[in-house]
């Protein structure tokens, strides 16, 4: 089952926590303080396979998550890090952050990693908080949380050379007379449901990949039919070989279908016309094709070039393979993406911009203090210690929290509301 699109739910590892112990040992009088260090959450990392072909595994895991780290242990010994989470997928596939619409990575080469979500650091033991002032410190951190996030995944096959075209003008017929890809053939429009990959093979030394593409529409672009879900897949290709039934053999007009398929890529939000075109004149084989052609000629501005060929008869085909190979050679690989359109990766970090705190009036009337960076400290500390408490309401009076407060008006005794913790005003 072919699947090239998938979103799902990762979550990197939370750091695991720090431990409060002392050393008790006979020999070893006033041991001191031997809580380690909590160990790192696991990352979640995605990693090119060019093995696979499809996103189907991830159709099936909507949520995965890293492993979090080791809480700290006693002797001074620190946890072990999580596993980081490594998620295989086809080469070819494009990374987004689906909350913003932003690329993370685009990953074009076999064993290419891309982090997308960093694990938490672990909390820092009460070895780390030993001062002059506090010789035997009951202070621990909690590992910091990891990050979760929502990812949209898209495979866009990695091909050389695309064939577009309406339904049944003999893209399958091609591919599979050139390459040894082995496509559905039939009478009916929209035979091939799903990208075909042939390698084809123009001299000993000389190949490229061809992607036979199923049909596009009138209105392809704007999700009509299967233009759509597939066009994203003409996104790699460095040539667009553009098939058109030069027989009329279905009553159409050569020169409007052309119209019909030059407007669709147009339309699509890479305009694929940047990329150079190879005009197959298919069906030569067939009454009334040459005198189509001459009429196609005269009516066609665009300064493409025509290749007359009959796959069903492979006429003419051998040439339009070395005229391939040769626009290849003198074509460069596109950049879908600008730097503007890639994510970093969201770490809880402290930026000069970022608001620290803020303080708004909860529906009940208690003032309750928020933010993000102010969130990390709070999740970090462990509140069944009293000197963790304690070490908590100083940073909130170093951050400036407490003149905030009596600044709104907050009176000594007054409820206070940290996140989910209440606390009593002390003036």
């Amino acid at each position: 089952m072919f699947v090239d699109l998938a979103t799902i739910q990762v979550h990197s590892g939370k750091g695991g926590d720090g431990t409060v112990a002392f050393r008790r040992e006979k020999y070893v009088p006033m041991g001191g303080p031997a809580g380690g260090d909590g160990g790192k959450g696991g990352d979640v990392l995605f990693i090119g396979n060019e093995g696979l072909s499809t996103l189907i595994e991830l159709q099936y895991n909507k949520v995965l998550k890293a492993e979090p780290g080791e809480n700290g242990k006693p002797k001074k010994m620190n946890g072990a890090n999580g596993d980081d989470l490594i998620i295989e997928v086809p080469v070819g596939t494009t990374i987004y952050d689906n909350d913003t619409d932003k690329v993370i990575g685009d990953i074009t080469e076999h064993q290419q990693r891309v982090l997308v979500a960093k694990g938490g650091r672990g909390g820092r033991g009460n070895v780390k908080f030993t001062s002059s002032r506090n010789t035997a410190p009951e202070i621990a951190e909690k590992g910091e949380p990891g990050l979760s996030r929502s990812i949209r995944c898209e495979l866009k096959v990695l091909a050389d050379v695309g064939l577009v075209g309406l339904p049944s003008v003999g893209k399958s017929t091609l591919i599979s007379v050139v390459s040894n890809s082995r496509p559905k053939i039939a009478a009916y429009h929209f035979t091939t449901l799903q990208p075909n990959l042939g390698v084809v093979r123009v001299e000993q030394d000389k190949s490229f990949v061809m992607a036979d593409l199923p049909g596009l529409i009138e209105g392809a672009s704007q999700g009509q039919g299967l233009g759509l879900q597939f066009l994203r897949h003409i996104e790699r290709t460095r040539v667009i070989l553009h098939l058109i039934d030069m027989s009329g053999s279905e009553g159409r007009d050569p020169y409007q279908d052309y119209q019909v398929i030059q407007n669709e890529l147009a339309s699509y939000k890479y305009d694929l016309l940047k990329r150079p075109q190879i005009i197959v004149a298919n069906k030569m084989d067939l009454p009334d094709a040459q005198d189509q052609l001459e009429l196609f000629r005269e009516q066609l501005d665009d300064d493409v070039e025509i290749v007359p060929i009959s796959a069903y008869t492979k006429d003419n085909v051998q040439t339009l393979l070395y005229k391939t190979m040769d626009l290849l050679e003198r074509t460069k690989r596109f950049d879908l993406y600008e730097e503007t359109d890639y994510d970093e990766v969201v770490e809880y970090t402290f930026t000069p911009d970022e608001e620290v705190f803020y303080i708004e009036r909860g529906d009940d009337g208690i003032y309750e203090v928020k933010g993000k960076p102010l969130r990390k400290i709070f999740e970090m500390t462990d509140f069944t210690k009293d000197q963790s408490v304690k070490r908590f309401s100083r940073i909130l009076r170093s951050l400036g929290v407490d003149a905030k407060l009596r600044d709104l008006g907050v009176q000594n005794g007054d409820t206070v509301r940290v996140f989910d913790f209440e606390f009593e005003f002390i003036d």
